[in-house]
């Protein structure tokens, strides 16, 4: 199964601890991935061009830098994948309480309002109605730290309720999949588990170092795709199994996998290598 992965994607999962991008792998990953010299040199290109890297050399035989702002920028957010897991694993257990958060930006804020509300989905909460979002997570500090950033947190409300109702509906499972697009979500990581298995099953055939960054650049995207609309709810509200269970083991099996038999992997693998429990 063929997986899509940006060009961008490519050339900042293999920046190494130091914020450095060898230009020959570069080329030779990207090659793998089915990617020309022209897409990466105009993918290089606009990447200095807005400031997230410096290039040294020409060619191959070039050094892509990353700079110090995009690298505190691009790192992952490692305890959002070890939460994740331990909430697979039953150890981070819903406490019955809905964390609700509503705001009130006057239209003359619009770009604000429309930011904060991108924020609120990003961070997985679900409309209930116009401004107002709820998520079974205590989720206040993050969404207070956006409105902060946005300079409308004297706008937004926050509260929590263990009897949450719509219409006549109160149960929290099936609020859940009223609420959320749970099948969607389903669908992406039945792909992502399609993926990780492919790729398990190259692992133990054997590749060379260019094939194993290939496969673990291709992991990372996929993975990416499939986790970043997650709203990651509590196991009890969700239809069992969940596809998004299964799919995350396989894909520890594959960064398990990938330890064994790389070394020097990029900076990302090794930071989700020791995110993502090992398999028993």
């Amino acid at each position: 199964m063929d997986v899509e992965v940006p060009t961008r994607t490519l050339v900042e999962a293999l920046v190494s601890e130091d914020g450095v991008v060898e230009a020959g792998e570069l080329y030779e990953v990207a090659d793998a991935l089915g990617m020309s010299d022209q897409q990466v040199r105009l993918c290089v290109k606009r990447l200095v061009d807005e400031g997230k890297f410096t290039v040294e050399g020409r060619g191959r035989r070039a050094v892509l830098r990353m700079t110090p702002q995009a690298l505190r920028a691009a790192e992952p957010d490692v305890e959002f994948v070890r939460f994740m897991y331990r909430q697979d694993a039953g150890e981070a257990r819903w406490d019955e309480v809905w964390h609700l958060v509503a705001f009130a930006v006057p239209e003359s804020r619009r770009p604000a309002r429309d930011a904060l509300r991108d924020a609120i989905v990003r961070l997985g909460g679900a409309a209930l109605h116009s401004g107002l979002y709820v998520s079974p997570h205590d989720w206040e500090e993050l969404v207070e730290g956006e409105a902060a950033r946005l300079g409308v947190l004297p706008a937004v409300t926050f509260l929590t309720s263990t009897d949450l109702r719509v219409g006549r509906e109160r149960s929290p499972a099936a609020l859940a999949a009223r609420l959320w697009p749970l099948d969607e979500v389903a669908a992406r990581h039945e792909r992502l588990a399609e993926v990780a298995r492919v790729r398990l099953r190259r692992l133990t055939e054997g590749a060379s170092h260019v094939d194993l960054l290939r496969i673990a650049v291709e992991l990372a995207a996929e993975f990416t795709r499939a986790v970043e609309p997650d709203p990651l709810l509590p196991p009890v509200l969700l239809p069992q199994p969940w596809a998004g269970t299964r799919a995350r083991a396989l894909v520890a099996r594959c960064w398990a996998a990938l330890a064994e038999r790389a070394t020097g992997l990029p900076a990302l693998f090794r930071t989700y290598g020791d995110a993502v429990p090992r398999p028993r």
